[in-house]
Order: structure tokens, then C-alpha cells, then sequence
């Protein structure tokens, strides 16, 4: 992963960081609560402990298949390596990182491939 070279992708990077801390500052205080460790069951329990958070977990499911599915067919569109890899810390680290990260990357090998474009355009133009 390169770093970011445009606002968007560093709006994205941000949205990863502010995902990261958002998510896991919970995290660490769920696994305070249960001993230190963190119990998957409890956790998917607690999701679904009243309506609010049966209606967020839930929206968040569907949106995290959304983003699998959209995400498969773009990164063979894009060519983007690893996309499992996205997938799998999703499920370890969170939605909120791994969802902006991959619009970064995604940002990136598009902004490659528009310069790439440009720049054959370029060498193509007739000169007068």
C-alpha cells in the first residue's frame, strides 16, 4: 500500500484511523468487562441486546456484504492484489478500517491508471 497522494485518499486514510480508534477504544472496553478477553459470543450477544443495536448490527451486516461482493468485482476490475485480505480483517479489525483502506487502494490504481491514460493520450495527440 502506497501513501496517500490526493485529498480523497487521504479523507479515506483518515476515515480508517477515526474507524480504528472508534471501534477498538469499545473493543478494549468489552474485553475489560469480560476478564480480558475477548468472547466472540458475548460480543455477537450484546449486538443484538435490544432494537438500536439489533438495527445497527444489522445494517452493518448488510453493508459489510455489500462491500465484500462490490469489493471482489472491483479489485479484479482494478487488479488490485489481495483482496482477501481486506475480507479477512475486516472480521479481526473492523468494517470501519478495512472499508476505507480499500477505497484508498482503489483511489490509487484508479489516479494510476487515469495518468497512464493521459499520458498515452499525449503521445497519441498530433502536433501542428
Amino acid at each position: 500500500m502506497k501513501m496517500p497522494s490526493t485529498g480523497l485518499q487521504w479523507t479515506y486514510l483518515s476515515l480508517a484511523l477515526f474507524g480504528l480508534v472508534g471501534t477498538w477504544y469499545f473493543n478494549i472496553q468489552f474485553m475489560n468487562e469480560h476478564g480480558g478477553v475477548f468472547k466472540v459470543v458475548d460480543f455477537v450477544k450484546g449486538g443484538y441486546a435490544n432494537n438500536a443495536s439489533t438495527s445497527l448490527s444489522n445494517d452493518i451486516i448488510v453493508v459489510g456484504h455489500a462491500f465484500f461482493a462490490w469489493s471482489f468485482f472491483e479489485a479484479k476490475r482494478l487488479e488490485i492484489r489481495g483482496w482477501w485480505i481486506y475480507v479477512a480483517l475486516t472480521f479481526v479489525i473492523a468494517l470501519a478500517v478495512m472499508f476505507p483502506l480499500f477505497l484508498m487502494v482503489r483511489d490509487q490504481k484508479v489516479t494510476q491508471a487515469e495518468s497512464r491514460s493521459t499520458a498515452r493520450a499525449g503521445r497519441l495527440a498530433p502536433t501542428t
